[in-house]
């Protein structure tokens, strides 16, 4: 897989009805070492209330940022039907997460592997990537890009951080991804994601990842949004439009 600051990893998803651009392998996840989100999320927030937040605590935080953030990119951008989607709680707001068991688990695994290489201070950037189904025009580009304070080990000093002033900043976030739709142009064709991840160069990746390049906009307006950081790791979050033509 093509790495480093002009190129990216990519898993490409299909949804069950054919509609999205292209499959992932059958053994996506074959051969990733992979910790059950419920016991990991709970190791996490215990050592985060107990001790501070470490270098694996707050690789956990970050990657489950992204699990609930793709999924209220693709409820609110209307990738998939609202009835696939359902209610839960999280940092304080009602979150909607999808109910389709192969996105779940492509989701699943995209995060798990993700969170690896947040622990390993081996991730750049993570961009969703919405398209044209028909055309392959990129539409819409969200990108998060992720700074890692590299001093940061697992024998480290935990940092002082509550867990409360975290999730307070990534409801922020969270919240200014659920306006955007008073901004963005309305995606009027049938859309398809990607999910692109920078990582270094040197980062040994799962065979099952393919080369992808940065999937630009041509003609494009940007919009910066809040960051959020535990100490350890910082996530700044910006979304890039196709500027509509007039008819």
């Amino acid at each position: 897989c093509a790495k480093g600051a002009t190129a990216s990893c990519v898993v490409p998803f299909e949804t069950s009805g054919g509609e999205l651009l292209r499959k992932p392998l059958a053994s996506l996840s074959a051969g990733w070492k992979r910790v059950p989100s419920s016991v990991g999320l709970a190791m996490a927030l215990q050592l985060s209330r107990e001790q501070g937040i470490t270098l694996r605590g707050s690789a956990e935080i970050v990657a489950e940022f992204f699990s609930f953030g793709i999924n209220s990119i693709l409820y609110q951008r209307g990738i998939y039907p609202s009835e696939t989607f359902t209610r839960v709680q999280k940092y304080g707001l009602t979150l909607l997460v999808t109910t389709d068991p192969e996105l779940i688990k492509y989701l699943n695994n995209v995060v798990d592997q993700l969170k690896e290489w947040l622990y390993k201070c081996s991730v750049q950037k993570l961009v969703v990537v919405i398209s044209n189904i028909e055309s392959g025009e990129v539409l819409e580009r969200w990108q998060f890009d992720i700074e890692c304070d590299k001093t940061a080990k697992d024998d480290s000093a935990p940092r002082e951080k509550s867990q409360k002033a975290i999730q307070d900043e990534i409801r922020s976030v969270i919240r200014q991804i659920t306006a955007t739709v008073t901004f963005l142009p309305l995606l009027e064709v049938s859309c398809s994601f990607d999910l692109l991840i920078y990582t270094d160069k040197d980062l040994v990746v799962p065979e099952k990842w393919e080369e992808s390049g940065p999937q630009f906009i041509t003609n494009s307006e940007e919009v910066r949004l809040r960051s959020f950081t535990t100490t350890i790791h910082k996530v700044n979050s910006m979304v890039a439009y196709k500027i509509p033509v007039n008819d």
